[in-house]
């Protein structure tokens, strides 16, 4: 696997063991690798994870070998990467680990960290989200062009509500839209407004767009996936690489690039390229956040005029006052046959 090596980033000198051991063996790409890839969008990452509670996703032998989500900080943090602690819906704490230099984000790297998972809080109040995450989701029989034309008329959409967007790729086939926002709503009311988003959406196009949280009823669309904004559910990271096997890595973009673009066009390989050329696209996101009234409102008006109430929630929270029973529909219809 080869002699431990270190690497030098930033002040920070972090030592990275068995360099050569293969991440990637369709593509080659090693640990080395890997940590050089994190090293050359340092400054990118490092915005996106700044002072936020991050779940690690490791692949300590490689994509092709077994894997797990670690919350809980590392016992051998090192006490120059903060912690914060975090609130489970299950009533649970535990203390993640919250990024402030690129050289955590290499140091989690030398851990089999492939992805970085963090939560739309700041380690500063972590029961109020700064961030407005929008997750369109293919569905079966869709593809990318589906999400980037969902995309497209997305934007406009924020635009009427007083939120400005800032796309990324996922890294798979879907895209993720996020929207800074002033931290003085809890996760409910953020997740409240990103229905009324989806829904507000779903109306304008609803031949391919659905909120329709059953894989059952979405058919062939593009799935809004409101409960991206739940407590204890995260989006991969801008700059995060993807555990597949094209080493691909969720590319920020501006909004006029959509429809040039395919999520293979950036991975491990070439994204250092593209960001040495035009750096992170994203840098000014947290110096514009939006505020939630109007899509708030617009969920006030979904209640009162159309009937339209609150969505299932994912299965591990605990059930909320309001929220529709979480069967299926066809399992519903059985057995009140």
């Amino acid at each position: 696997m080869g002699e431990a090596v270190e690497l030098t980033v930033g002040d920070q000198r972090v030592r990275l063991s068995n360099p050569d051991k293969v991440y990637f063996p369709e593509s080659g790409f090693t640990k080395l690798d890997v940590a050089r890839y994190y090293m050359s969008v340092g400054e990118g990452i490092t915005r996106a994870l700044f002072e936020r509670p991050t779940t690690l996703e490791r692949y300590p032998d490689g994509v092709n070998g077994e894997s797990f989500f670690q919350k809980r900080a590392p016992k051998n943090l090192p006490g120059w990467i903060p912690t914060a602690r975090i609130s489970f819906p299950s009533g649970r704490h535990a203390d993640e680990i919250c990024p402030t230099t690129p050289a955590a984000v290499v140091w989690a790297a030398n851990l089999g960290c492939i992805t970085f998972h963090p939560w739309p809080v700041r380690r500063a109040d972590t029961d109020r989200p700064d961030e407005l995450r929008i997750d369109l989701d293919p569905q079966p029989g869709t593809d990318f062009a589906d999400a980037v034309r969902a995309a497209e008329q997305l934007r406009p959409l924020l635009e009427e509500l007083g939120l400005h967007g800032w796309p990324k790729t996922s890294g798979g086939r879907g895209l993720h839209v996020f929207v800074p926002i002033a931290p003085e709503w809890n996760f409910a009311q953020v997740r409240r407004a990103a229905i009324a988003v989806g829904r507000e959406l779903e109306r304008r196009d609803p031949s391919r767009v659905t909120t329709k949280w059953w894989k059952e009823e979405r058919g062939e669309r593009i799935f809004v996936d409101y409960n991206q904004t739940a407590r204890d559910r995260t989006i991969a990271s801008a700059y995060s690489v993807r555990p597949n096997a094209r080493a691909t890595v969720s590319a920020p973009l501006r909004w006029e690039e959509l429809a040039d673009v395919h999520p293979d066009d950036f991975t491990v390989g070439t994204m250092p390229a593209r960001y040495a050329e035009v750096g992170d696209v994203h840098a000014e996101m947290d110096e514009h956040p939006c505020r939630l009234d109007a899509a708030l409102e617009l969920a006030a008006r979904d209640e009162s005029e159309h009937g339209l109430g609150d969505l299932p929630y994912p299965p591990e929270h605990p059930k909320v006052k309001g929220e529709p029973k979480r069967v299926q529909p066809s399992r519903a219809r059985k057995t009140a046959d």
